[in-house]
Formats: structure tokens, sequence, C-alpha cells
């Protein structure tokens, strides 16, 4: 496979779990969207939020790339605060998305940046490294945004266009529950 072609397929993964944690956004209110759903305060809006900044410090900060994204300060990046709209919180990831994939476009995949918040002794990466790296964070949250999305109203799934669920009938999803329960329960409560 070429370098471009490994490029290709790396950003079209990319491009998969940014859509899938977008998706999980949609058809909620602002206040789900921004509610805290964890204990940890972990929440859907903050954590488009968190990947705007996590994209734009590896793929572009690490490699001087320049970008005109607005950010934060770094204490404020899980959660949209009163004046940032979910609309402007999505624009800037669409952003985002523009700059690092361009770095990805431009620059080789052996290709060696400086990660600055790293201690100096490991700062240095490669695009190939950072790349993979920021392709796992999006994905993790993703599903993360899965599982808050699922508390909050039920909606599951993949992609708006593949949800990859075996069934979309309540009753069957209610004895597949209790039948994990059940099994379960032979360990003890």
């Amino acid at each position: 496979m070429s370098e471009s072609e490994q490029k290709q397929d790396l950003l079209l993964h990319l491009q998969q779990a940014r859509d899938a944690l977008l998706w999980k956004l949609e058809g909620l209110s602002e206040y789900d969207v921004r509610r805290p759903l964890t204990p940890t305060g972990t929440n859907l809006l903050g954590l488009v939020k968190h990947v705007t900044a996590v994209e734009l410090g590896y793929l572009c900060d690490t490699f001087g790339r320049p970008h005109d994204v607005p950010q934060g300060a770094p204490d404020e990046d899980s959660y949209a605060t009163a004046d940032e709209t979910r609309a402007l919180i999505v624009e800037r990831y669409r952003r985002a998305w523009t700059h690092a994939d361009a770095a990805v476009r431009d620059l080789a995949l052996d290709t060696v940046g400086r990660v600055p918040w790293w201690p100096p002794e490991r700062g240095a990466v490669t695009l190939h490294h950072v790349l993979v790296r920021v392709l796992g964070d999006t994905q993790r949250h993703a599903g993360h945004a899965d599982i808050l999305r699922e508390g909050l109203d039920g909606a599951a799934g993949w992609r708006e266009d593949n949800d990859s669920l075996p069934s979309h009938d309540p009753a069957w999803w209610r004895e597949y529950r209790d039948r994990l329960q059940r099994v379960a329960e032979q360990f003890g409560a």
C-alpha cells in the first residue's frame, strides 16, 4: 500500500469517527448535549470540543501548522461554556478537520514533529504516530458518546445509515437484556 493510500485509509476511518460523534448530538436539546452525564462531568458537546483540541494539538501544533480555530483555556476543553453554542463548537470541529486533513495530506507519514505539552525526552513523534493516536482517541470518544446517548433516549448505533444493531424491536432488546441479567445474577449481586 502506498503512503497516499495509507493516509487515505487512516483519514477515512478518522472521518467515520468524526461523523459518528457528531451524529450523537442530533435531535437532542441544548440541555441534553451540555449536561454532565457521568460523575466526572462527561457530556456530549464537551466530547466534541475536546476532540477539536486533540486534532489541532496533535496534527497542527505538533508540526508547526498554523490554524485559525479559536480554543479556550486548556481546562475548558471538555465542556461548552455558556457563551459557546452547539453550532459554534460543531463549526470549530469541522474547521479543525480541514486543517488536520491538510496537514496529513501535505506531510509525509514519517515527518517528525514535537508535541509541545509532552516532556522533551518523549516529545518527538511522527505524523503516523499522532494520526493513529488521534484516530484512536476520536473512536474512543465516539464510543463514549454512543453510551451517553443511549442513556439519554435509547438511541444507539454506529452510524445513521448503518446502526449495526441486530434488532430494532424493543421487545427483543428487553428479552436480550433480561437474559444478560439472569447470567450476571448467577455470579451474585
